[in-house]
């Protein structure tokens, strides 16, 4: 029995309970594997990793695009209506490409800007015209937007519908506001009407009392899942349903309450992962951590995390392709130390 504990421990195995009020504090990854490879250095502080064809897509906060095809990178412009905000954690964020983005040249782009009427967060439709995207048309504008929590998060649905997490702009009360639009995930057409289904009338909320949710993801039967930075510790990762009320900040990791709803996985009130995008494959949820420095493991069936390679610093977020999970790295973003060469979009091999 202290053999097998013993090879566990070398191997890096790191089992966390869910279920636990503090689970233990996880044992370090490896900080290198043999079939891990860098695609692309000299990013600055990116955001999002898109895919289409055998291009990258990366969104940068500073607001480009960077091109990643045949070995080469290549950095496109953004032309935005609005100014980008200077705030912390604020600028060009989520990015989605349309789901006839080879024939339309579209995407979808969530961006942080300050006018004469404030600060706020917007969800516009970008079209990629010679190397240059410009910005075509708002599909949903005014969300609330604060010195931090900016949420950011944008992803297409598998029931075509584009999905966006809005943080709490640092005032909680209006994540239990279920009239404003601000710690929500918000649901849209892609015309950025309402849907008529969605679970309040006339209304982009999807799901309410969340602080400042950055990582959503499916299952290949439909079930929704978002990971959420919490209140400097009890970071979650939780099960989304139409209409439910996620307790910020009436309630915080393991707490429990009638009505709301408790996360998956909580890190517990002795450290934070700081999770942003993630991604599913095979009963488990790949989830990118800022101040964890790691990409973290939750299997879904066994109720366990572990890390899955760490040592890199920061990482923002996460996408799977067949047996391989791309990560990037964002030690640029003013919280890291940066290494030569950052930030970093790097390939792991996730099979035996």
């Amino acid at each position: 029995m202290e053999l097998i504990k013993a090879l566990a421990v070398f191997f890096g195995i790191i089992l966390l309970t869910a279920c636990s009020s503090e689970p233990p504090v996880p044992q370090t990854a490896k900080t290198s594997k043999d079939d891990l490879e860098i695609i692309a250095t000299g990013l600055e502080i990116p955001w999002s990793i898109e895919k289409a064809g055998e291009a990258f897509y990366l969104s940068e906060r500073v607001g480009n695009i960077v091109k990643i095809e045949d070995g080469q990178a290549a950095r496109q412009s953004v032309q935005l209506e609005k100014p980008l905000a200077k705030a912390a954690e604020a600028g060009f964020l989520g990015f989605v490409l349309a789901p006839d983005f080879d024939r339309s040249h579209e995407a979808f782009a969530y961006y942080t800007y300050t006018d004469e009427n404030g600060q706020y967060n917007r969800i516009v439709r970008l079209r990629l015209e010679s190397d240059i995207w410009v910005e075509k048309g708002v599909l949903l504008d005014r969300i609330p937007s604060g010195p931090v929590h900016h949420g950011g998060r944008l992803k297409i649905g598998p029931d075509g519908k584009l999905y966006a997490t809005a943080g709490d702009a640092l005032r909680p009360s209006v994540a239990q506001n279920v009239y404003t639009l601000g710690g929500k995930i918000l649901r849209l057409n892609l015309d950025g009407s309402v849907p008529a289904d969605n679970p309040f009338p006339n209304s982009y909320v999807y799901s309410y009392g969340h602080r400042n949710p950055q990582g959503l993801s499916w299952s290949p039967e439909g079930t929704m899942y978002a990971s959420e930075h919490g209140n400097s510790a009890n970071d979650e990762i939780n099960r989304i349903e139409p209409g439910k009320n996620y307790g910020w900040p009436d309630i915080e990791g393991n707490d429990k309450r009638k009505g709301l709803v408790s996360p998956l996985f909580t890190s517990g009130s002795g450290r934070t992962w700081a999770p942003s995008g993630m991604a599913y494959k095979e009963g488990k949820l790949y989830v990118a951590a800022l101040r964890g420095e790691a990409v973290l493991e939750f299997d879904l069936k066994e109720g366990t995390v572990k890390e899955v390679i760490a040592g890199f610093g920061r990482i923002r977020d996460v996408y799977i392709e067949g047996d391989f999970l791309y990560f990037i790295t964002n030690n640029t973003d003013g919280r890291g130390s940066p290494r030569e060469n950052d930030d970093k979009i790097y390939r792991l091999s996730l099979s035996e």
